[in-house]
């Protein structure tokens, strides 16, 4: 057990740390030397800049796409390591995890500027190549075996090497975290394998990129957090083992970190019987696959736009972890992404990409591939409620007890707010939530106890209807801007006969000039907002959320709620929701599953239930977020 103190301050983080995510303006130099050189005439040798920067956006690329794998469930789930997910505090911790590709940028160009067996260099040297390997394989792999030891000792740990070991459950990006002390040692230990070609005269560009990208690639692969290397290989070459890490092999070193010490090659482990005797067994067994996972809960969400399918976690795990916001920086990345969703409309089917705990409850949330703008097709509808049908069939086949409609996948044009499903299918045994009479509970329940009267639109929808009926059972005044005098009507029949004078119906945002209280169930133009008064509340159930252009009045969220602090595993924000607050619709469909309610859920909202929903899920530790 290593003690815990003061930690020591020198060399522990890098010095462009202190410009966050605007650090590679430290390469700008590079770029400005690059353009220089290449189209204004300047000189530089072996055209060095190009290559550094070249490589350090493939060396991101390569970490990217790692990244993108480790966090594909639909892919990995069988052969993962470690189930229980990731928290935000590692993302956090995790964010500065591509700075030792900085600092080996400006060690290679010093040593390439003071050096002169590493200028004049040739495109290929296969003697070079060769050596290079031998040197990393002997004395390169030996330094790191015992360096590695030497940052397990106390002191070195606690005041070091403990911010890598503090993530547990690796992924790709921790395969770069480090103190900037320990970056610089890792750097060393590349030069030991460098030195010899640089020496004996056989660098080359090429022998850069391939043993740094190379390099990258083992780094990457041993902290995916996904067994990637078959049995069998070992089995048909056992000396292999000797030479060639697993992923299994370095995760026991992040749970039982005093074994597994090796770089690369678990050699020097077994000469210094230092190898962890658990490793074979746990690679073999992680080989055979886990059993599926049966979640008791499903979330069956969908796409947005093609800008926010970036939000993904697989795309970019620090965007996702913050609430989604269309940046600047993911618009040409549209290039890639509209051949993906082209393709996914194709072919796609539902896939799982995120899961997470509560209490002893197994949650995931499924994807339908389609984007918001595909739900208003009116050729393509049946082509996605064929795709929710599969999905919920699925459900039912492995056990799942409650599936979730997220927005678009229960809308009533659709399939009637999941009633399509439950009537198709009398006899599931998994219950088809839409989820909104929680989102109604909590509109509800952040209008005050003093409001008298609201200005409601989109008010003979399913949220709007039962929004109205409820508010007229505290005298409230719902002011119901409809074109539709048939449906109006048809509301209006329910509602017992000494509280129908509280339900009027308007035609014009006009009628709202004197209510400061208004509820947004259908997108509003800007014109139409100048007709609230000053002081407006915007309370809102529609998605988008409608632009805030009234500095005189208050904006409220979309209907949310905060997951009960005993969740655990998840690192990704739910589109524009903060930290741990998913959808209220999703919240609901949690709710349902963790009181093992045995009703479907769909079509109109039971008002007579809001409250009870409510107080269901006040006591399992929810939080209302307006």
């Amino acid at each position: 057990m290593h003690t815990m103190g003061p930690k020591a301050e020198f060399m522990r983080t890098s010095p462009w740390q202190i410009l966050g995510g605007y650090k590679y303006v430290i390469l700008l130099p590079f770029l400005v030397k690059t353009i220089q050189s290449n189209y204004y005439g300047g000189t530089d040798v072996d055209n060095w800049c190009f290559h550094m920067i070249l490589l350090c956006l493939l060396r991101l690329l390569q970490q990217a796409l790692w990244m993108a794998f480790s966090r594909m469930l639909c892919i990995t789930k069988k052969y993962q390591i470690h189930t229980e997910g990731f928290s935000f505090e590692q993302i956090d911790r995790e964010f500065h995890s591509d700075d030792h590709i900085i600092l080996q940028a400006l060690i290679t160009t010093a040593a390439h500027v003071w050096l002169p067996g590493f200028r004049q260099l040739p495109v290929w040297n296969a003697r070079g190549m060769v050596t290079l390997l031998l040197l990393h394989m002997g004395p390169a792999e030996f330094v790191y075996y015992w360096l590695h030891r030497a940052l397990h000792s106390e002191f070195m740990f606690r005041n070091y090497h403990s911010l890598h070991h503090a993530s547990v459950h690796t992924e790709p990006g921790t395969s770069g975290v480090a103190t900037f002390l320990e970056h610089f040692l890792y750097a060393g230990v590349m030069a030991v394998a460098m030195a010899g070609p640089i020496i004996t005269g056989g660098a080359s560009i090429s022998m850069i990129y391939l043993y740094f990208l190379g390099f990258d690639f083992m780094k990457n692969m041993i902290h995916c957090n996904t067994e990637i290397i078959p049995s069998a290989l070992f089995k048909k070459f056992p000396l292999l083992k000797y030479v060639l890490i697993t992923p299994s092999y370095h995760s026991l070193h992040h749970t039982e970190r005093q074994s597994n010490y090796c770089l690369f090659m678990p050699l020097y482990d077994h000469l210094c019987g230092t190898v962890n005797e658990k490793s074979e067994a746990l690679h073999s067994r992680m080989r055979q696959g886990r059993e599926e996972q049966v979640p008791e809960f499903v979330f069956l969400a969908h796409c947005v736009d093609l800008l926010s399918a970036l939000h993904v976690s697989f795309a970019f795990r620090q965007v996702a972890a913050h609430p989604y916001r269309g940046s600047w920086y993911l618009w040409p990345l549209l290039v890639f992404v509209f051949p993906v969703m082209c393709a996914m409309w194709a072919w796609g089917k539902v896939f799982l990409v995120y899961k997470y705990t509560l209490d002893k409850f197994r949650c995931q949330t499924w994807v339908v591939p389609r984007y918001g703008f595909h739900y208003f097709i009116p050729v393509g509808q049946n082509s996605i409620n064929e795709l929710i049908e599969s999905a919920i069939l699925d459900a039912d086949r492995i056990g799942v007890k409650v599936i979730s409609l997220a927005a678009l996948n229960k809308n009533e044009a659709l399939n009637g707010g999941g009633i399509l499903f439950t009537k198709k299918h009398p006899n599931l045994r998994v219950r088809v939530v839409h989820g909104n009479t929680l989102t109604a509970a909590c509109i509800l329940k952040g209008i005050p106890d003093d409001v008298t009267e609201v200005f409601l639109t989109g008010a003979t929808s399913k949220l709007g209807r039962a929004i109205a009926l409820h508010l007229i059972r505290r005298r409230v005044r719902v002011l119901m801007l409809t074109s539709s005098l048939e449906r109006y009507e048809a509301i209006r029949k329910e509602a017992p006969k000494d509280q129908q004078q509280y339900l009027i119906r308007v035609t014009k945002y006009q009628a709202g000039k004197n209510c400061k209280t208004w509820i947004m169930g259908k997108w509003i133009s800007n014109k139409d907002q100048l007709m609230a008064p000053t002081g407006t509340y915007f309370h809102q159930f529609v998605v988008p959320e409608i632009p805030t252009i009234r500095k005189d009045c208050t904006y409220g969220k979309l209907a949310a709620m905060r997951l009960p602090t005993r969740v655990k595993g998840i690192s990704t924000c739910e589109y524009a929701c903060e930290r741990g607050v998913v959808h209220a619709c999703h919240a609901g469909g949690l709710v349902h599953s963790l009181e093992g309610w045995t009703h479907h859920e769909v079509g109109s909202i039971n008002v007579d239930r809001i409250d009870q929903v409510w107080e269901a899920a006040m006591k399992r530790g929810f939080e209302a977020v307006y």
